[in-house]
């Protein structure tokens, strides 16, 4: 039996699953993982949707796409300042694809919580913390210099990496885990 509640989790899930596993290991999430993801969007949508014809699935296909926009808002000015990939921004995009606009943003929320947590933990244990934020304070501070004083700008060899994709994973796990387990 088809579930319009459970099955775009089932989806989210195993998607940002296999692209955390894929990414912890290349560095890299592959464009035809998250193309897999947005077709099975796509037909969930349509599939879903038929219940209510024509307009049914016209809506649930308009939920998707607005999902898929609202939630990529943020990740593409990030993907555009450098600090994350085009595999992070697709993947995210196909979460609130899958989840819709609300859940999408809830999900994204949850793997941005969980990145801030674990990125100075990372840096701790590698004994990079106090350089990395003095690092980030010349960041925040150089553009607001005279040009004669600005220095030459932070090189990307400097700057400390994460894979951003777990964090998804576990962003869409706990709102998968919230909602589907009856907690908010």
């Amino acid at each position: 039996m088809l579930d319009a509640t459970v099955h775009p989790f089932v989806a989210a899930l195993a998607l940002t699953g296999v692209a955390a596993i894929w990414d912890l290991r290349t560095g890299r999430i592959p464009n035809r993982l998250v193309l897999i993801g947005a077709l099975g969007a796509l037909g969930m949508a349509c599939l879903f949707g038929l219940s209510g014809g024509v307009v049914g699935v016209a809506s649930a296909l308009s939920a998707m796409a607005f999902g898929a926009l609202l939630v990529s808002v943020v990740p593409i000015l990030l993907h555009r300042l450098g600090g994350l990939g085009g595999g992070d921004v697709k993947l995210l995009a196909v979460v609130g694809a899958l989840l819709g606009p609300y859940l999408g943003l809830e999900a994204e929320l949850y793997a941005f919580f969980v990145a801030v947590l674990y990125a100075p933990a990372r840096l701790i244990w590698e004994r990079k913390l106090l350089s990395s934020m003095r690092l980030v304070g010349r960041m925040l501070v150089r553009p607001l210099l005279p040009r004669a004083r600005r220095g030459e700008p932070v090189s990307q060899a400097s700057m400390t990496s994460f894979r951003f994709g777990p964090a998804i994973f576990v962003g869409t796990m706990t709102v998968a885990v919230l909602r589907l387990g009856g907690v908010a």
